[in-house]
């Protein structure tokens, strides 16, 4: 045959296999059945486990040996997804109802994962066989074939409970997902029962049955006013919180809060993750009332300690571990499964009425199954009684023919035709036999032992029982309340035999409030070392290692809790970080990068210089561009609450290479400080242009000095050098660099040739020197001539040494 192409758009070629895929994965992985409350793979598991006989009273199998039955013969999807199902199905910290019993290391609550398929061993739990696989052999549930078509599977499990909130689920599939929380066997059960008396019940009244959710980790529900919305519709938020119980140190032993129970959402990772945002909250210095943590937890249960010192504020330690640690959590409900063939989202009403109807199918066909086969003995048992009672004609019969199918022919059709009689009148009453083919072949396979009298006697027995069993089926099939009335009494046989006590508190808590910016205001020492890395330390630790920690670090710095660090870059931005999101460690503790804190990023940015805003707010800063671009900015304009913000106004080609600190003040001078000036003044300096008399008077320790006179005295004694990279330096007062605002551009700090730039900045006050290196030469800075700003400077010759 010739192929033929055919052409189609490719778009929708795309959108059908997508669907197809989707429909695939939520259907058939990721989401379970409202039925039985399994996805398909939970659903394998426990089938090939039931068939490979691995019942509650029998030895435990290797679980590489179950893995390998459940991938070759139902689920073909990698055997990593079907052990992880196999271990969550036996641990029972996650599930309400565990439905495998592990042999050997299947995991902990605190996250240790499950030793390798072929050193752990499995079977199935006593729970799991009574309510989740019998009747399996009833007709009950209908059987598909497996992927290859070379077994049967069942299409669902005959479970007799709402398995869907028994045990809860959880899986993302494509476009939606499912969290469902785990609930209490004993008042799932009553609630079915609740139900199937008053078809009409609310969602208000099931929740007076069943108050919400019952988690295996225990802990508190703490938002119960939002239950009846979140089961109402079906999706909504748990507030989740772990019991903490205090214990009063006896004689010399410290006072402790102990974590008792945690939420369901701190399983695994998140308990180790806890004590580290709690030794956080004590190194950050959030709370002052821990003096030490421990984890207690065994096998008995979970217990985590936290010593307190003397007089601690127990209150107001919980709510700062239920606001900033995982102690207090949110669970996401949204009870989406598998409905009638597509997925649904279910309010708690909805899911109990498809689970009864459910119960209701199985129990149909279960006694509908069960009355067919008591029928079959009915009429096999009836066929024995008359054969007993003609046995002398039967036996005559069989030793007078030559054959079963002549013995048979003639005990259902009467043919007596070749068989040998030794009493005539046996063969009149052969003739008049009709036995059914079933009866036939039963009296055929009777033992001789079965004519005893006893043997009688129990036969016409059975038969009573079985009658009685036959009218019961038919009252079941005949009369829903009687049905209704068999599945309440094996509920409750299930309730009375494997309910457990409840083991989560569903309560109204009292949100928990904690104000971070109450913390208690004190100095502590920015550092930073030359990979970027920063931390806080203690003044007290930093002044017993100073030498270290100034040898060690690029930036060092006292300032208050309460400050914020400015990061000045070479693209004209300021980026603002609050001191107390920085974290305090020890002087040898590696602090956190730079880039991890606020919004800076060294992406395309590099630091030009780093200060604390308290050192800036009362100052004048000096910026000073690649181009020679200078100007003085008011530092109280860095003083904002975003984290980002422009600090110069940069021309094309042009960056920041120097932003330094002046002396200039905005703050007015104190009668104090003008004792000091002519002290301050004194020197010998040539930096100094000549006071008149009138500047000599301000120095009467009488007399007041306002900002602008302050300020003018201040930009008198400093000066600036700017440097270029050919080795060019041009030295002026700062009092010829005008203030301006942030956004512009500045001044001509220096006239440059061309392809030359600023490379570096000095400031010197009065008696500073500084001798530099510039291109193999010794620069002292101080006999440089005074020259202009925006003058072309002068090449420098090294001085003699």
């Amino acid at each position: 045959m010739a192929e033929q192409i055919i052409k189609t758009e490719y778009s929708e070629v795309m959108q059908k296999s997508y669907i197809d895929y989707a429909m695939s994965v939520i259907c058939a992985r990721a989401l379970p059945d409202a039925r039985d409350g399994l996805k398909p793979v939970q659903r394998r598991v426990l089938y090939a486990m039931d068939q490979l006989g691995l019942n509650y009273d029998k030895p435990h199998r290797k679980s590489a040996r179950i893995v390998g039955d459940t991938m070759g013969k139902y689920h073909p999807h990698g055997d990593s997804s079907i052990y992880e199902t196999l271990v969550v199905l036996a641990q029972d910290f996650k599930k309400g109802m565990a439905l495998v019993d592990g042999h050997g290391n299947f995991g902990s609550i605190e996250g240790d994962g499950a030793a390798a398929m072929r050193y752990t061993e499995a079977k199935l739990k006593k729970f799991t066989q009574d309510v989740y696989l019998a009747d399996l052999d009833k007709d009950v549930v209908d059987f598909v074939p497996n992927f290859d078509e070379t077994e049967k599977e069942p299409s669902v499990l005959p479970v007799r409970v709402p398995n869907i909130l028994v045990n809860g689920a959880e899986g993302i599939a494509v476009g939606m997902a499912t969290n469902i929380p785990t609930h209490n066997l004993g008042e799932v059960v009553d609630a079915v029962i609740a139900y199937m008396d008053n078809n009409n019940i609310t969602t208000e009244e099931l929740l007076q049955i069943m108050p919400g959710p019952d988690f295996p980790t225990g802990g508190i529900v703490a938002n119960k006013s939002d239950l009846k919305d979140i089961y109402e519709n079906g999706t909504g938020k748990l507030k989740l919180r772990g019991k903490l119980e205090f214990e009063k140190g006896k004689g010399r032993e410290k006072d402790k809060l102990v974590i008792t129970e945690i939420p369901y959402t701190m399983i695994g990772v998140g308990i180790g993750k806890f004590i580290s945002d709690v030794i956080d909250l004590v190194e950050t210095k959030k709370t002052t009332d821990i003096v030490d943590i421990s984890n207690g937890s065994d096998e008995n249960g979970i217990r985590i300690v936290l010593e307190l010192k003397k007089g601690a504020d127990v209150e107001k330690l919980k709510n700062i571990l239920y606001k900033k640690t995982k102690l207090e959590d949110t669970f996401g409900v949204n009870m989406l499964a598998i409905a009638d063939g597509r997925p649904e989202v279910m309010g708690l009403k909805s899911i109990i009425k498809y689970n009864v109807d459910f119960q209701y199918e199985l129990a149909q066909r279960k006694y509908t199954t069960l009355l067919n086969k008591a029928l079959e003995q009915k009429e096999i048992k009836e066929g024995l009684i008359k054969a007993t009672n003609i046995i002398d004609l039967i036996i005559e019969i069989i030793r007078g023919s030559q054959s079963q199918k002549q013995v048979k022919a003639c005990l259902v059709y009467g043919k007596t035709d070749d068989i040998k009689f030794k009493n005539p009148e046996s063969e009149i009453l052969a003739g008049n036999l009709s036995f059914t083919e079933r009866q036939a072949q039963a009296i055929l396979e009777l033992r001789l032992s079965k004519l005893i009298g006893l043997e009688i006697l129990a036969l016409q027995k059975e038969y009573e029982e079985l009658m009685d069993k036959i009218g019961q089926y038919e009252d079941i099939l005949g009369n829903r309340k009687t049905m209704t009335k068999t599945i309440k009494k094996d509920l409750k046989a299930i309730k009375k035999e494997y309910a457990l006590p409840r083991k989560t508190l569903i309560e109204d808590g009292k949100e928990a409030v904690f104000d971070e910016n109450a913390f208690v205001e004190q100095e502590v020492v920015f550092v930073q070392d030359k990979f970027g890395y920063s931390k806080l330390l203690d003044p007290a630790a930093f002044d017993r290692n100073i030498e270290s920690v100034t040898k060690e670090n690029k930036y060092y710095f006292r300032c208050m809790n309460t400050d914020s660090i400015c990061i000045f870059t070479d693209n004209g931005n300021v980026h603002q970080i609050k001191v107390s999101a920085i974290p305090t460690k020890k002087v040898r503790e590696k602090g956190i990068p730079i880039d991890n804190l606020g919004n800076y990023s060294s992406q395309g940015e590099s630091i030009v210089t780093l200060v604390s805003f308290d050192m800036i707010k009362d100052k004048k800063l000096l910026f000073t561009t690649k181009n020679g671009m200078i100007k003085l900015v008011d530092g109280s304009e860095f003083e904002t609450n975003r984290k980002t913000m422009l600090a110069t106004k940069l021309g094309k080609d042009d960056e920041v290479v120097s932003v330094k600190i002046t002396r200039v003040s905005n703050k007015q001078i104190s009668e104090e400080q003008v004792e000091e000036m002519p002290v301050m003044l004194t020197g010998g300096s040539d930096d100094f242009e000549p006071l008149d008399f009138e500047q000599m008077e301000l120095f009467d320790t009488t007399a007041s000095m306002d900002v602008g006179q302050e300020q003018e005295l201040q930009y008198t004694r400093e000066i600036l050098v700017l440097q270029t990279e050919e080795g060019i330096f041009l030295r002026f007062p700062l009092k010829e660099v005008p203030e301006m605002k942030k956004a512009t551009l500045g001044v001509k700090g220096i006239k440059l040739n061309d392809g030359d730039f600023v490379s570096k900045v000095y400031l010197l006050d009065t008696g500073d020197n500084e001798v530099v290196k510039c291109n193999g030469k010794t620069v002292d800075l101080r006999k440089l001539k005074i020259g202009k700003r925006g003058a072309k400077g002068v090449k420098v010759r090294a001085s003699k040494a």
